[in-house]
């Protein structure tokens, strides 16, 4: 028997009926009590409930198969998810939801997105992305109880917001063009089946825009549908806004360059400077010597990163250093390669002869441990390792000043000269090697990089200009003549344009004050001139147009399957539009990425080692020339180093964005 507290109340039973009595609720054989107070019936009612709902819904392991499916079991709006049917992946996900709340959220989340990444086969170098970045933001600030947009809606609503607003920026840009002019870019692909892109971008001082990928697979053969679609690009942008246009490798010997100079007398046509100095590079790695070097340099990283004790030890050694590094291109890989290997040498020795590593006979007494350690002992060998670098150095530092989408025009011509310059210099004993270094810089600068259009921006750049050291010849002052009397056409136009040429060149009027000397060299050349070029108003628009172009394409991986699937796989058309929309955006967030980058970033240089380069993966029965057979032509567009975990990964039939 149990006695209430509340009351001198004797009630036959046990704890069940007290409940009752004492939580109100109807029961049959019990009367509610009139003296509790609320809380506590309240807190009563609370314990009948929960102890209901645990009878009502039975632990799922207990239930028979057959009982499964039976209504009756399942509460409403609580749906049940059977251990028969759960996926491997959602298991994981399943054990992620039912921890505790006492397991550590910042863990959970990590798990979630490491999840994300790996059922996807995302590459997980996007974790550096900067939107990457703002999207974790943005989620937590939203807190518990975001919901994330449907592939529905990122597809329609949020593909076309994000469009929009690109394309509003560009229209924006575009203003700037009536003073400072623009570049065109022509970036052309073919694949191992003959099919060709051309994809054009828009360049001025803001930033770079992708226009739009064509398929030019025809186009090679007519030249007239090459003409048209480059007709159509300068008209969709205004002939007189266009200053020049740059055409790769691919292009140059098509004719539409000297179409272009025909029917356009304001526009140039330049080559990619990129393009043309990885050629540089690309022929310096084929002097014997050089080619040897980086054969033997290879087989030391290739030893190393095959093998994983070996591996260990190096990061031990180097304090988690890298011994390679990768490249825009197979050429750069290959100097910035030898850099670093040569700066870890005496690490890397250190590391051979340690106890650890010598106490491993297996290791010690292979054939290719035998000859890391006889190279990295020859003394020789690391004396023609420096001279590579010596060499091949002041060529990645034009590459640099050019590859990263700012206005390099003015500076392309004085590069080159420095460039040469150091070769002279450091083969000042050695008459033979200098030829043969010179001959390739001169068969590349004279033949192909270099234009009318750089000796003029030399000539109007302030910090060339007026440098004592540096006296003008003749044929640079011609090409900037030229270039007067291309932009200039009429006697009208020309007008008092030789006092204005007299005052730049003597620094008298605005361009000799305290501030014009004193910012020559410390800001942007066309910036210069539009602050300082008053008092020779013709010359300075000219300056303005001329000083404000770029001489290069973008050096970031393409990833040409995009454009690939978007031209020549079969889809319908909404597909293909949405495509084409998505191409577009994603170019220009790509294009958009150089803007946001830190100072110390090098722009020739990829965040991730590429793994199956000739610096790492192994190949049966090597010859020393067989690294040279696997540079691509510059006319197939694998020169970019796009062999990264993603295109390992994906396969052929692996469609990008779901479409």
């Amino acid at each position: 028997m149990v006695q209430p507290f509340f009351r001198i109340q004797v009630l036959n039973g046990g704890i069940s009926r007290l409940k009752h009595h004492l939580s109100r609720l109807p029961s049959r054989g019990v009367n509610p009590c009139s003296k509790v107070s609320d809380d506590v019936s309240d807190r009563v009612k609370k314990l009948i409930t929960t102890r209901d709902e645990g009878r009502e819904s039975p632990p799922l392991k207990k239930q028979k198969s057959g009982e499964a499916n039976s209504s009756r079991n399942v509460s409403v709006g609580k749906p049940v998810m059977y251990l028969d049917t759960v996926s491997p992946v959602t298991k994981v996900f399943l054990s992620v939801n039912q921890m505790g709340s006492s397991s550590n959220d910042q863990e959970n989340a990590e798990r979630s997105i490491a999840l994300f990444f790996l059922e996807n086969k995302l590459d997980f170098s996007l974790a550096r992305s900067p939107s990457y970045h703002l999207m974790v933001d943005a989620i937590a600030k939203c807190g518990n109880g975001f919901v994330g947009p449907s592939p529905e809606t990122l597809k329609s609503t949020w593909l076309e917001k994000i469009k929009s607003e690109i394309t509003f920026e560009s229209k924006d840009i575009e203003k700037e063009w009536a003073v400072t002019g623009c570049t065109i870019i022509a970036d052309t692909w073919t694949d191992n089946k003959s099919r060709a892109m051309i994809n054009f971008l828009v360049s001025s001082p803001s930033r770079t825009f992708f226009h739009k990928s064509v398929d030019a697979s025809s186009f090679f053969k007519n030249i007239k549908s090459l003409v048209d679609a480059f007709d159509f690009v300068i008209q969709h942008f205004g002939s007189e806004n266009v200053v020049q246009i740059i055409l790769d490798g691919a292009l140059s010997y098509t004719g539409i360059g000297n179409h272009i100079v025909q029917n356009y007398g304001t526009i140039f046509v330049s080559p990619c400077a990129s393009h043309s100095v990885n050629m540089i590079l690309e022929d310096f790695c084929k002097v014997d010597w050089v080619s040897r070097c980086l054969v033997e340099a290879q087989a030391i990283t290739k030893f190393i990163y095959n093998h994983a004790p070996v591996l260990d030890l190096m990061k031990k050694f180097t304090g988690g250093q890298e011994l390679i590094r990768t490249g825009v291109t197979k050429s750069v890989s290959n100097f910035l390669s030898l850099q670093l290997l040569f700066k870890q040498r005496p690490r890397l020795k250190s590391m051979f002869n340690s106890p650890e590593y010598c106490s491993n006979s297996a290791l010690v007494n292979k054939p290719q441990s035998i000859s890391c350690v006889s190279t990295l002992e020859d003394n020789d060998y690391w004396g023609a390792v420096e001279e590579c670098i010596a060499i091949s150095e002041p060529f990645l530092r034009v590459l640099r000043e050019v590859a990263d989408g700012k206005p390099a025009v003015g500076f392309i011509y004085e590069l080159m000269t420095k460039a040469k310059e150091s070769i002279r210099t450091y083969y000042i004993m050695d008459e033979s090697k200098c030829k043969t270094f010179l001959d390739i810089v001169d068969k590349k600068w004279h033949h192909q990089l270099h234009t009318p259009l750089h000796s003029a921006a030399a000539y109007l750049n302030p910090s060339i200009q007026y440098n004592p050291e540096i006296k003008f010849l003749s044929s640079i002052k011609q090409d900037f003549y030229n270039v007067l009397e291309k932009l200039l056409p009429t006697p009208e136009l020309r007008r008092d344009i030789t006092n204005q040429i007299v005052l730049f060149t003597r620094a008298s009027g605005m361009f000799g004050c305290n501030l014009a000397k004193e910012a020559r060299d410390a800001v942007a050349p066309g910036l210069w001139w539009e602050q300082f070029g008053d008092s020779a108003p013709v010359l300075q628009r000219v300056a303005i147009r001329i000083l404000s172009q770029v001489c290069s394409t973008s050096t970031f991986d393409k990833q040409w399957s995009t454009f690939q699937q978007m031209h020549f796989e079969k889809r319908n058309k909404i597909d293909k539009e949405a495509l084409n929309d998505l191409v577009y955006v994603n170019y220009n967030l790509r294009l958009a990425r150089p803007l946001k980058k830190s100072l110390d970033v090098d722009p020739i240089l990829l965040d991730d080692i590429d793994m199956t380069s000739e610096w790492v993966e192994e190949v049966e029965n090597p010859s020393p020339t067989q690294w040279l057979d696997r540079f691509s032509s510059p006319l197939d567009g694998n020169d970019l180093n796009t062999r990264q975990f993603s295109s390992s990964i994906f396969g052929p039939n692996d469609h990008l964005f779901g479409l």
